[in-house]
């Protein structure tokens, strides 16, 4: 009867110390610890249950389950693409998304795999949008194009709990020939700024001469000191030569007297 009893009391012992142990171990598999950014979803029998977190959360084993969703700023590196632009010139276009999830629930549920279908959406969104637009706009024009791109993007996955927050194009390659057509073309446009300016400069030197002209023809002493003026600065240089200014209208009354002069000989 001892030894029954022994070994019983030694296998009663045994149960219980087995269900406290296990009793712990299912203690310690339910407790889930989130952090700050992070966000829990819990299914219950695989129906969406709620949101938790963060700090602890528990999960009953077997039957809920919990799936982790980080709410931080995702930087995407978009992989270069080619893009035909609207005047048929052949570029390779890459970019960078920012992105972060704000509805975990939407993200989880509604799609797959958020940062993959982003990514793509990235990727064919950039092509899409880049092709209507010529060279000139995508070298000239990257603010605008960005915050387009941006706009189609935040629209498209919010269905997904993503928002889309900016879109930054990084490069955008051509190859050497189109390279040397554009040295071309903005050398040409140097060429024909600099013909308009001078063209713009002769134009209003003339009407500042017609306005001079003016001037000194309502003041001959205007005209006078004209000459003094210019007889003394070339005095100041260092020439044996002085060149003496004489106005048109003292040939003209020369040219005058000489043909009275002639007419009363005769």
């Amino acid at each position: 009867m001892m030894i029954w009893d022994t070994n019983w009391g030694i296998g009663w012992d045994i149960g219980w110390s087995g269900a406290i142990l296990l009793l712990v171990i299912l203690a310690v598999a339910s407790i889930r610890i989130l952090r700050e950014y992070e966000r829990g979803v819990v299914f219950l029998l695989g129906r969406f249950w709620q949101v938790k977190g963060p700090g602890i959360v528990i999960i009953v084993p077997g039957i809920q389950q919990m799936v982790r969703v980080d709410l931080r700023l995702v930087v995407m590196d978009v992989p270069s693409q080619d893009v035909i632009s609207r005047d048929n010139v052949s570029v390779q276009v890459n970019a960078v998304v920012y992105f972060r999830v704000v509805d975990p629930e939407k993200a989880i549920i509604h799609v797959a795999n958020f940062f993959e279908a982003t990514s793509q959406l990235a990727q064919t969104t950039l092509r899409s949008v880049l092709g209507k637009h010529e060279l000139d706009d995508m070298l000239a024009e990257r603010e605008r194009l960005n915050v387009d791109i941006q706009q189609i993007l935040d629209a498209q996955t919010d269905s997904w709990g993503i928002k889309v927050t900016n879109v930054e194009i990084k490069h955008v390659d051509i190859n050497e020939s189109m390279v040397r057509a554009i040295a071309r073309q903005a050398e040409a446009e140097r060429e024909r700024r600099a013909k308009v300016i001078h063209a713009e400069g002769e134009l209003q030197a003339s009407e500042k001469l017609l306005e001079a002209a003016q001037v000194l023809a309502r003041s001959p002493q205007a005209m006078q000191l004209r000459y003094l003026q210019t007889l003394s600065n070339i005095a100041g240089d260092k020439s044996s030569t002085i060149v003496f200014p004489i106005p048109l209208d003292m040939f003209d009354a020369v040219s005058k007297a000489l043909a009275e002069k002639k007419t009363g000989g005769q």
